[in-house]
């Protein structure tokens, strides 16, 4: 059935609350705004007002029977979807109720192996048994991309009994792959496909982009509103449309990891940006390209090349004449334009979902980096090496024996031959390159020095000394 996507209906409902000046004797503390730090008092008022609790009128979102539910059931509409869920605490929310839906301990799990690292604690969670299919690496783009539809597939005949197979679609820098292909083959198996499609909640909208991982048949599938469309941080959707997952163990979950108290605000937000997405015309749409072409005609420098990639949003710088993307992101930072992330080569540049307005301003700061730039070229930069070689990949300990031993900490250049009982993990973008529970080996061992030696910061702790192990 067709659903009016002008309609905003958890939104309408909060501003209506709003509107009546209720006297609060019900949470949140602030009261409605009434009590709230004065110097903070100008930035917050707008917002405080819709940050309400579950009063009569506006739902409770781990039982939704009215506005939430409507929301909700827009949103499954406009996607694809036979359900949609809003998540108040980003697609990492989603993506361990996803896995924890299929998998019981020692279940097997086809997973992606450059994924992000809340699949990782999915897989930690649930006590599956993760099969990893290694990325292939480009040497075009300098990065690591998707496996092979070739280690999909004999994931799939050496381990046809998995409980699901887990893919990231597109990647941070908005990089696609054949997905419809690996879905159908899975699906030959009565095996489902659960896609971190974080970086795609726009693919919905039409032939500008790649076709979303819904349409080409995915079975659960989380995205950042967040990340692309104009949500709150921390606001994502998940969507089901499958035969072979029953919703209600997605539900059970999400009431599991989901805050008791939502937050309304960011409710509210998804089913705005929903609304937002709904109504960009084809014009619209053709303006955010042009735009985003024009960009990367501006990004074009002397020390850079401005990459490819499969989402017109998505704008990679690459240094040359051995400049680090760190370098360059921190020179385009002292004129004022902040990037989404740099990695040891590269830069990613997001464009958003509405023309960008301030090509002058960028033009001339475009310059003056490029100028301050050549007293940075010829220093030493590393080449990424493949450390992937075995394309699938399974952990030296399963996760119920993790739990039972004990760990220690050894200096960094004695852990090869070491089971990690830490992930290591540079961050952006979070993809684990040691997993808890596999064997330190001398490759990797050389990437995480490299890194280090390229300033690469790593999540949780400083490497530089000593890693945690498994006795």
């Amino acid at each position: 059935m067709m659903k009016d996507q002008t309609k905003t209906p958890l939104y309408n409902a909060l501003q209506t609350m709003a509107g009546r000046n209720p006297i609060s004797f019900h949470v949140p503390g602030h009261k409605n705004g009434m009590i709230f730090p004065e110097q903070a008092r100008s930035f917050f008022g707008q917002v405080l007002p819709l940050d309400m609790t579950e009063l009569t009128g506006l739902d409770d979102l781990h039982a939704p029977t009215d506005v939430i539910r409507d929301a909700q059931e827009l949103a499954a509409a406009f996607f694809g979807a036979d359900d949609s869920f809003f998540l108040v605490g980003g697609s990492t929310a989603g993506n361990l109720a996803m896995i924890m839906a299929v998998c019981s301990p020692g279940d097997k799990i086809i997973v992606q192996r450059n994924s992000h690292k809340s699949i990782m604690h999915g897989l930690e969670l649930s006590g599956a048994r993760p099969v990893f299919t290694a990325p292939e690496f480009d040497d075009t783009k300098g990065r690591y991309t998707a496996p092979s539809m070739y280690s999909i597939k004999e994931a799939l005949r050496m381990h046809s009994d998995a409980k699901a197979v887990v893919l990231t679609y597109p990647d941070y820098f908005g990089g696609t792959f054949p997905l419809k292909e690996m879905i159908d083959h899975a699906h030959a198996y009565n095996v489902p496909v659960l896609v971190d499609e974080a970086h795609g909640v726009h693919f919905s909208l039409d032939k500008h982009f790649p076709d979303s991982a819904l349409k080409q048949g995915a079975d659960v599938v989380v995205q950042s509103a967040h990340k692309m469309a104009p949500a709150m941080t921390m606001g994502s959707y998940l969507h089901v449309c499958s035969s072979l997952i029953a919703t209600e163990r997605i539900s059970h979950y999400l009431q599991m990891l989901q805050s008791s108290s939502p937050s309304y605000p960011i409710m509210a937000s998804l089913d705005l940006a929903r609304h937002y997405l709904a109504g960009l015309t084809i014009q619209d749409i053709a303006l955010i390209t042009e735009s985003a072409a024009c960009l990367k005609d501006i990004l074009t420098g002397e020390w850079w090349n401005v990459l490819e990639s499969e989402d017109p949003l998505k704008i990679t710088l690459q240094p040359k004449h051995g400049i680090t993307g760190e370098k360059l992101a921190n020179a385009l930072e002292r004129e004022g334009i902040y990037p989404e992330l740099s990695t040891h080569n590269q830069v990613l540049i997001v464009h958003g979902l509405a023309p960008f307005t301030e090509m002058a301003y960028l033009k001339n700061a475009v310059e003056r980096v490029d100028a301050q730039l050549k007293f940075s070229a010829n220093h030493d930069i590393m080449k990424m090496e493949n450390i992937f070689i075995e394309k699938l990949i399974e952990l030296d300990l399963d996760y119920q024996a993790m739990w039972q031993r004990q760990t220690k900490e050894v200096p960094l250049q004695h852990s090869v031959g070491c089971v990690a009982a830490e992930a290591i993990i540079p961050y952006p973008p979070g993809i684990p390159i040691i997993m808890k529970g596999e064997r330190i080996t001398e490759r990797h061992l050389r990437l995480v020095k490299r890194l280090l030696q390229q300033g690469v910061t790593f999540q949780h702790r400083d490497i530089t000394g000593s890693i945690t192990v498994f006795r």
